[in-house]
């Protein structure tokens, strides 16, 4: 038996012996260098990664990138490229609808692309109105228009900061557009005078940041702040009884009147309302009547409140100017202004915050600034001491769903800590 049995395995043995020596040199195998000599690598074809811009395949083609100048037509946006003669031709054809070539405006981004021929044969021009949107005119066969949105999304932020020298400068150091200055100052610009701050004065503020491809793009709502001024604290809720977002404290009051209180994005007051102040023209001492806003040439001025527009003219005193009448109690005046915005004429219906002209030095003007009249009841008065009635404050049907917002908010606000605080851990 243990004869057969060591058959048995001596043959198995054998048989694996055979297979193995079979397999390595069978032509099923190939070993190192057995085959270098027929692979020829000059036979590869390198396949080209396509890049796009805007959706166009842009491989081999000449992208030329550019902003528009001032009194630039579009047709010369084209210029040193070529474009068929029945292309131009249905330029020349494009209705306002479809796109309104008014709309091309200085400092607007613009891409050219062209093929790399000796013509430099255009394929297509994109034009961007605004970071969100751009516009496609393909050029090469016969004209195409496309309008396209880029998708934004919103992500919630929160800041907090201590004043130095104004409120401004605290948040411009932090990179943040000075459009959140603005809503900030919109929201308590009739409770605290922002031209006074105190050092020390703080702030938190809950808000929303519109995003485009990661990068900001503007400002959406503010959401809650907190800020102390002078050792008090201001609280700001936003909240929406049907008639849109309003803002009011913690218990209810609205914190907006029936007008803005700035008609400028904020800057400095060169010159306050006054009774004796010296003219630096005239030269000679006389009232003035108006708060005199600092800004640049070209500043967009807006309107304090919805209204209808009185006079929209130039004097040789008020250069160019637009008065608006509010309601029976109230009108503005807006003086000096670069030019007036197009649109606006005696009898125009305007509404709250739209942009009226622009920042200049015309008329009676050293500068360029913004002189701001304001009327009540036919007389002139300081506008920034004006008081004005407040907004309704929250109903009482209103009540229970707004200070559940509140907590929550207040919550968030309180759990946001101060530059000079220790950071509690939230859990």
């Amino acid at each position: 038996m243990q004869k057969k049995i060591y058959f048995i395995l001596s043959s198995a043995f054998l048989l694996i012996a055979f297979l193995f020596f079979a397999l390595m040199y069978s032509p099923l195998f190939s070993h190192p260098g057995e085959y270098a000599s027929v692979i020829d690598s000059s036979k590869f074809v390198k396949v080209e990664k396509p890049i796009f811009k805007y959706g166009i395949k842009v491989n081999g083609m000449e992208v030329m990138e550019s902003y528009v100048k001032r009194n630039q037509r579009f047709t010369e946006l084209l210029e040193g490229s070529y474009v068929a003669p029945e292309v131009l031709r249905q330029l020349s054809l494009i209705t306002k609808s479809t796109f309104d070539f008014r709309r091309v405006t200085a400092s607007k981004k613009y891409t050219l692309i062209h093929q790399p021929d000796s013509s430099k044969t255009a394929v297509a021009l994109v034009y961007e109105p605004s970071e969100a949107e751009y516009v496609i005119f393909y050029l090469k066969d016969s004209l195409k228009i496309e309008g396209h949105q880029r998708e934004i999304t919103t992500v919630e932020k929160s800041i907090t900061g201590i004043i130095e020298t104004s409120l401004y400068e605290t948040i411009d150091n932090m990179n943040i557009s000075r459009e959140l200055t603005n809503k900030f100052v919109d929201v308590f610009g009739w409770q605290v005078d922002f031209q006074h701050l105190q050092k020390g004065d703080r702030f938190k503020m809950i808000y929303e940041e519109n995003q485009i491809e990661g990068k900001p793009f503007d400002i959406g709502r503010i959401l809650g702040i907190y800020f102390e001024h002078s050792g008090r604290g201001y609280y700001a809720f936003p909240f929406d009884q049907g008639e849109g977002i309003d803002y009011f404290d913690e218990d209810g009051k609205s914190l907006r009147k029936a007008l803005l209180k700035y008609p400028i994005e904020f800057t400095r007051i060169s010159s306050r309302y006054s009774l004796r102040r010296f003219h630096p023209v005239a030269r000679v001492y006389r009232a003035h009547l108006g708060t005199d806003f600092a800004a640049t040439k070209g500043t967009p001025i807006r309107s304090v409140g919805d209204g209808v527009v009185l006079e929209a003219r130039y004097t040789a005193n008020n250069g160019n100017y637009v008065t608006i009448r509010h309601n029976g109690t109230y009108t503005t005046g807006y003086l000096h202004m670069s030019k007036i915005a197009s649109g606006i004429f005696a009898g125009t219906h305007i509404k709250q915050g739209q942009t009226i002209g622009f920042v200049g030095s015309t008329g009676l003007a050293t500068g360029p600034h913004l002189c701001y009249r304001f009327w009540r009841n036919g007389v002139q008065v300081d506008a920034l001491r004006v008081e004005l009635p407040p907004s309704k404050p929250v109903q009482k049907e209103n009540w229970q769903q707004f200070i559940e917002k509140v907590n929550v908010l207040a919550i968030q606000l309180q759990a946001i800590a101060f530059p000079d605080e220790p950071i509690v851990a939230s859990r």
